[in-house]
């Protein structure tokens, strides 16, 4: 029985405050707050890209959630505290494919990583349900990492650079406050998924482990039935009343035309489990990919008892040198052209075309109302 919207906000206050004792032990000062640059405050810093006023803290200090800097792996098969349908972010660069489970993501926000060879942040905000990797640069001859501020813009996770202090949003990649504010972040495609459906492909890729040099209740939500949230936690936003705010969507935002592709407006038509949609974002084509069996991370106390919301990913709708179109299938996703099925990686699992893979979409998970605080253009997808 869902509790009601007052109940779960005392709730969440309560998991907040406990979540703030855990991230105490080894925690810097509150009065360390980065607060933008402090190794630079000449005439040249730029502007900031909001107003400071809108950057309210979350609660911990700097660093009081605790990234992930010297990140530990295991192979699939190792890893048995994780369940067949919970939430990874998957990530692969340069043939390497990792995953990073959501239960230890919720507790650590940042893991500051090298994939493939090549430095990378690895992301999640669980108020925002946002899970995105970004390249990390190099400034200055200095290879950048992240922290977590301790701050929130749109309820969404404030980064700074411990190179810099400067500030970065999270949803966007953008920094916002402090010396290198307008730069922007290079994304990586990641994909939230279920374990068992990684695994399924990458059975040599390697897990994120829970040995991450801290105690925390890996497998536990901390923010019970935010999902369902009528009104989001830490949000003092105007909500965009076209979707309810916690809506799941699938955001992409591509040369001026920015769309959002709501899960239940996806999977509506669902056959055996998948649903597919095909829309053109700034005149291209866009194929996006739905599948059962993920829980939610954001919904029940223990992460494996999560609701199954489902998968879902985005992308360029050709391969073997050829466009193709696509049905829903009980088998799965299915190209009209060839009869090759398609996973939800985006891989062809089958068929004449099988081995090849699509290119993923530069496309983001989120929550409806914090996907629309940083875009409010948005078109909806099936909306008129």
């Amino acid at each position: 029985m869902r509790t009601s919207a007052s109940a779960r906000w005392l709730t969440m206050a309560a998991a907040l405050a406990i979540t703030l004792a855990a991230c105490s032990q080894g925690a810097p000062d509150a009065d360390e707050d980065p607060g933008g640059p402090s190794r630079t405050q000449a005439a040249s810093t730029p502007d900031p890209l909001v107003d400071p006023e809108d950057i309210i803290s979350g609660g911990p200090p700097p660093d009081g959630i605790p990234p992930i800097d010297d990140p530990k792996f295991l192979v699939p098969g190792d890893a048995s505290f994780l369940t067949e349908r919970e939430p990874v972010l998957a990530v692969e660069i340069g043939g390497e494919a990792k995953a990073y489970p959501l239960q230890i993501l919720t507790w650590h926000e940042i893991v500051n990583d090298t994939i493939g060879g090549v430095p990378v942040s690895v992301t999640y905000c669980p108020l925002c349900n946002t899970g995105i990797a970004f390249e990390r640069p190099t400034i200055d001859g200095e290879l950048l990492d992240f922290g977590t501020s301790g701050k929130l813009y749109n309820a969404n996770l404030v980064m700074y650079d411990r190179q810099t202090e400067t500030y970065w949003a999270q949803a966007t990649g953008q920094a916002i406050v402090g010396e290198l504010a307008g730069e922007q972040l290079t994304f990586v495609p990641a994909r939230i998924l279920s374990f068992a459906d990684w695994r399924a492909e990458h059975p040599d890729g390697l897990v994120l482990s829970r040995d991450t040099g801290h105690e925390r209740p890996y497998g536990e939500n901390p923010y019970e039935g935010l999902d369902t949230s009528e009104r989001p936690f830490l949000f003092a936003g105007e909500l965009d009343e076209r979707l309810p705010a916690t809506s799941r969507v699938l955001g992409i935002a591509r040369a001026g035309d920015v769309v959002a592709f709501p899960y239940e407006v996806v999977a509506a038509d669902a056959v055996g489990g998948w649903a597919v949609v095909m829309e053109r974002v700034a005149g291209e084509p866009v194929v996006v990919f739905w599948k059962a069996g993920t829980a939610s991370a954001l919904d029940s106390q223990e992460i494996a008892e999560g609701r199954d919301v489902g998968a879902i990913a985005a992308y360029r709708p050709e391969a073997g040198g050829r466009a193709l179109t696509f049905e829903a299938r009980r088998e799965g996703i299915v190209d009209r052209e060839t009869g090759s099925v398609w996973s939800i990686l985006g891989r062809a699992v089958s068929g004449p075309l099988a081995g090849e893979q699509l290119v993923p979409e530069l496309a983001i998970d989120s929550f409806w109302f914090d996907w629309a605080a940083f875009h409010p253009e948005t078109r909806i997808f099936g909306q008129s």
